[in-house]
C-alpha cells in the first residue's frame, strides 16, 4: 500500500480534478473527516486510515484528515483557546468563555481550523486504539476544544434536533482485547454499555447520524492474513458507508424537553414500554434486558 503522504497527494490531486467538473456535479461532491489519533505511521491504526483515504478518495470523497499526534494537537482546555480578553477573568468557566469566543470570532486558530472542516464534512470518521475503554486523552481533547456550545449545540440543538443532524458519523478503533472479552458474559463487559458514552454521549448529542461502529478486534495479537482480512472488510463497507442506516437510539419526541418535565420519558411512552421485552436502549433500560446490539449494529428494518 502507498504510503501516507502519497495517498493524501492522491487524494488532493483527484480533488483539484474534482473541482474542474461541470458545477451541478461539484456540489454533489462529499466531504469525509478522518480524525486520527495515533503516534506511529506504521500501526494498524494508520493503516486503517490509509484504507479509508483511498476507498472515500475513489468515490470522488474530497477527504480531510486531522492527524492529531503529527499536529501536536494540544489536549488540554485553557483560557489559550481564546484571543483577547476574558468575559469574567475573575472565574474562568471554559463553556461560557468558548461560546463567546466562538460568538465573536475569537477562538484559537488550531480551533477555528478545526471546525472548519467539521462544517465541510458530510462524514466524520474517528480512527483511534481503544484507550482504557474510552478514546485518546488527545482526542479527548480534540472532541473538547472543537465541540462546544454554540458551535456543535444548544440546549435547543441537540440530540435529534442537533445542530449536526444532517452529518453522520462513526467511531473506527482498534482493541487490546478480544472479541470474546466484550460479551456480556466477558471480562471486560458488554461493548455495547462501553459504546454509549461515546456515540450516545457527544456524537448523537451534537445530532449526528450516528453509524454502527467499525471495531478491529486485537489485531496487534493476530496473523498478518487475518489482519489483512480486517482491512479488506474496512475497505468493502466503505464503499456503501454513506448509505447505511443509522444505530438506533430512543428520539427526543419521547421525552419531555423542559425543565419541568426534568427531561425525562413522558408518561404515556413509559406505559406504552411497558410490555417491551426489552429496555428502549442501551442506557434507557428501564430496568428490562438491554437491547441486544443496541450500540453496534443498526437495527433492521
Amino acid at each position: 500500500m502507498a504510503d501516507f503522504k502519497t495517498l493524501l497527494q492522491e487524494a488532493s490531486e483527484r480533488y483539484e480534478s474534482a473541482c474542474r467538473i461541470s458545477g451541478s456535479e461539484r456540489q454533489t461532491q462529499k466531504t469525509a473527516l478522518i480524525v486520527y489519533a495515533h503516534q506511529s505511521p506504521a500501526s494498524f491504526n494508520a493503516a486503517a486510515r490509509d484504507v479509508a483515504v483511498e476507498a472515500l478518495t475513489k468515490q470522488g470523497y474530497k477527504v480531510l484528515v486531522s492527524d492529531l499526534y503529527a499536529m501536536n494537537f494540544k489536549a488540554s482546555a485553557t483560557a489559550d483557546d481564546i484571543k483577547g480578553d476574558l468575559k469574567n477573568p475573575e472565574h474562568f468557566v471554559y463553556n461560557n468563555e468558548m461560546m463567546a469566543a466562538w460568538q465573536e470570532g475569537r477562538l484559537s486558530d488550531d480551533i477555528a481550523e478545526e471546525q472548519h472542516k467539521v462544517e465541510q464534512a458530510e462524514l466524520v470518521i474517528f480512527q483511534f486504539p481503544l484507550y482504557w475503554f474510552s478514546i485518546p486523552a488527545i482526542m479527548k481533547g480534540w472532541v473538547d476544544r472543537v465541540l462546544i456550545q454554540g458551535f456543535a449545540f444548544t440546549m435547543q440543538k441537540m440530540y435529534d434536533n442537533g445542530v449536526f443532524k444532517d452529518k453522520k458519523a462513526m467511531l473506527s478503533f482498534t482493541t487490546g482485547g478480544t472479541e470474546s472479552m466484550y460479551q456480556a458474559d466477558g471480562i471486560h463487559g458488554d461493548i455495547n454499555v462501553l459504546l454509549w458514552p461515546l456515540q450516545n454521549g457527544f456524537l448523537r448529542f451534537c445530532g449526528f447520524q450516528v453509524l454502527a461502529p467499525q471495531i478491529f478486534w486485537c489485531p496487534a495479537y493476530a496473523p498478518q492474513v487475518a489482519r489483512n482480512e480486517m482491512l479488506d472488510s474496512w475497505r468493502e463497507r466503505l464503499h456503501g458507508v454513506f448509505a447505511e442506516k443509522p444505530l438506533s437510539f430512543a428520539p427526543t419526541e419521547y421525552f419531555d424537553m423542559s425543565f419541568q418535565g426534568g427531561f425525562r420519558l413522558r408518561p404515556e411512552v413509559k406505559e406504552k414500554c411497558a410490555s417491551l421485552t426489552h429496555g428502549i436502549t442501551t442506557a434507557h433500560h428501564l430496568g428490562k434486558p438491554l437491547p441486544p446490539d443496541n450500540q453496534t449494529k443498526a437495527k433492521e428494518s
